[in-house]
């Protein structure tokens, strides 16, 4: 079946948007999560295949300065069909004119942002909610 793509959170059935991040996995996010975070993004891109959503990304954006690339996530079965790099390119292309696009990947996943043009910064930094989680995850440096 063809993918049906859609970049409006008009129909979108959140609960199932929640089953997919936890799928993929990128954690477990509220369905009432999703809708804030989503509605309150420049961007958006989803894909649905036989009438299932099969990945998603969104885009904060300020319109001019900096445009940030996240919660790109494909299920299981899907990976590697190509829809993940659609969906980056799709983001990549809407986000063009900022002066920075960037982007933090799942730790292990950072050749395929790579293959995209994204390179390492030296000098990014974050505050995440539970940092001895994000230093086990391997999404923050442990010295």
């Amino acid at each position: 079946m063809p993918i049906v793509w859609s970049h409006s959170i008009d129909k979108v059935d959140w609960e199932e948007l929640s089953r997919l991040f936890a799928a993929a996995p990128l954690g477990n996010k509220k369905p009432a999560d999703l809708k804030v975070s989503f509605a309150n993004s420049m961007f958006v891109c989803f894909a649905r295949e036989s009438n299932r959503m099969v990945g998603v990304g969104r885009v904060l954006a300020d319109g001019v300065d900096c445009a940030y690339i996240c919660d790109i996530a494909v299920l299981p079965d899907q990976q590697g069909s190509g829809i993940g790099s659609a969906i980056l390119t799709d983001l990549v292309s809407r986000s063009r004119g900022h002066r920075k696009i960037i982007l933090y990947s799942v730790p292990g996943r950072e050749p395929f942002y790579e293959k995209a043009g994204f390179k390492r910064m030296t000098t990014a930094m974050a505050i995440f909610e539970d940092q001895r989680q994000a230093m086990e995850s391997g999404y923050i440096d442990k010295t």
